[in-house]
């Protein structure tokens, strides 16, 4: 396994619209198992393929605090949606960067796991907001997307200002 390097927005990579998964095999294994070391190492709840920089429909997440829910992905689809809520998101694409953003309560997503099988599971409270949230990296989404522009720009300056203190 090998931590991958993350895209930092305002990458524009960050915006490209995913591809399907066309063959579960062992080379996407291999990725899905280099992802969950990636976000673990960060920590983080979620990572979508297109934040390190592949373009497949692929996230991985676990929402637990002792790695004991891990969940794969593959060509995710979300079938029905329910109720809203207002949350704080921070994404790993977007370091130090936390935006209230209003998702749906509930949702049933549908997808195939990391041995191509076909399941469906019904999602709320955290594990809604991150499976929401990874699936808009895939359709080329960014969480700074649903702030106002003056927001927006702030969140710029200070990603500016980290970059900057990462090159020192």
């Amino acid at each position: 396994m090998a931590l991958l390097p993350i895209l930092r927005f305002p990458d524009p990579r960050l915006r490209t619209v995913a591809k399907p998964v066309e063959q579960v095999d062992d080379a996407l294994r291999a990725l899905i198992d280099d992802m969950f070391e990636t976000m673990y190492a960060e920590p983080g709840i979620g990572l979508a393929a297109t934040q390190v920089d592949r373009h497949l429909r692929l996230i991985v997440m676990d929402v637990s605090d002792d790695k004991s829910n891990k969940k794969v992905l593959i060509n995710p689809e979300l079938v029905a949606s329910s109720g809203s809520q207002l949350c704080k998101e921070g994404c790993l694409s977007v370091p130090t960067v936390f935006v209230e953003v209003k998702r749906a309560e509930t949702v049933t997503v549908r997808a195939l796991d990391r041995e191509g099988q076909p399941y469906e599971f019904t999602a709320s409270g955290l594990e809604a907001v991150c499976v929401q949230h990874e699936i808009d990296h895939l359709d080329g989404r960014v969480f700074v997307d649903y702030m106002t522009p003056l927001k927006r720009e702030m969140a710029m300056k200070k990603l500016a200002k980290l970059a900057r203190a990462e090159q020192d």
